[in-house]
This record gives structure tokens, C-alpha cells and sequence, in this order.
């Protein structure tokens, strides 16, 4: 089975030499940025960017937790997932899977709880409805949502 075969956002994610460690594979620190890289692509395919230009309201990390399933080790490049989980008023759950190219296997697995802020005042504040709908719309694979893609690149 595909451990990424519903996740509308996957992107490639080259192991660099430099991500490894001394024990000889990747350090544990850098699967949250790889983590990071496929949830800033989440955000771009909702055009979050843009709105948080508009409007001051972004998002931000509340925390974040991962399991460590297999090493990884250079050469090697990850598909790196994510994907909206649960939802609350101000608040959503982001999972973030990464399978490595060269064993075909999961190797890490974790969350984000993505906290929704209005930068302008420094508080926290509801999810747009606006978001909301996109981020519906892109897990639903709709065209709306494709339409959002297409129009940031």
C-alpha cells in the first residue's frame, strides 16, 4: 500500500550530504524541515501566501511531533506528504508523511497543529472561511482548488 496514495500535496525532497549526521544518517532536526518544505507547499496550493499579504492572517506552528521509523541515509530522495487532519475554530491539524524513493518505504511520520494568526494584531484568530473552503477543496481533489494552483505559479 502507498502511504501517500490520498495526500493531494507531495513533493520531492533531495537528502543532501549535509542532512546527515555523525552516526551516518539524516539528523532528526532536518525531518522538520523537510516536514516544513511540504507544508509551505501546502500553503502556496491554498494561496495562503497571498492572503496573508491581504490580510495579515497566517499561519504558525503550534507544535509538532514525528516518529521515527527507518534511517535515511545520502543518496536518497523522500516524497514528502501533507495533508489537513481535523479541524477546529482557530486551528488545524496537519499530517506529514515521508517514504523514501530508494526503499519505497515510510521512514517518518508525524503532525503539525498549524495555528491560525492574525500577524497585525499578535493574536490568534478564527480560520477564514475563505481557507477553510480552499483547503476542503484541494483535500477533495475539486477544480476550484486547481484553480488556486494554477494561479500562483
Amino acid at each position: 500500500m502507498n502511504p501517500l496514495a490520498d495526500f493531494k500535496v507531495v513533493i520531492e525532497q533531495v537528502v543532501d550530504w549535509a542532512d546527515m549526521d555523525s552516526f551516518q544518517h539524516v539528523n532528526n532536526v532536518v525531518y522538520f524541515r523537510y516536514f516544513e518544505n511540504a507544508r509551505v507547499e501546502y500553503f502556496r496550493r491554498i494561496g495562503w501566501w497571498d492572503y496573508m499579504v491581504e490580510t495579515g492572517i497566517g499561519p504558525i506552528v503550534g507544535s509538532t511531533q514525528a516518529r521515527f521509523r527507518r534511517p535515511v541515509k545520502y543518496p536518497d530522495t523522500l516524497l514528502a506528504g501533507a495533508k489537513a487532519i481535523s479541524f477546529s475554530a482557530d486551528r488545524f491539524t496537519l499530517r506529514h508523511v515521508l517514504v523514501s524513493q530508494k526503499t519505497g518505504e515510510m521512514v517518518t511520520e508525524g503532525d503539525a497543529l498549524v495555528v491560525c494568526m492574525d500577524y497585525r494584531n499578535n493574536v490568534k484568530t478564527a480560520i477564514p472561511e475563505l481557507l477553510r473552503k480552499r483547503i476542503d477543496e484541494l483535500e477533495s481533489g475539486s477544480p476550484s482548488a486547481m484553480q488556486v494552483n494554477a494561479l500562483e505559479r
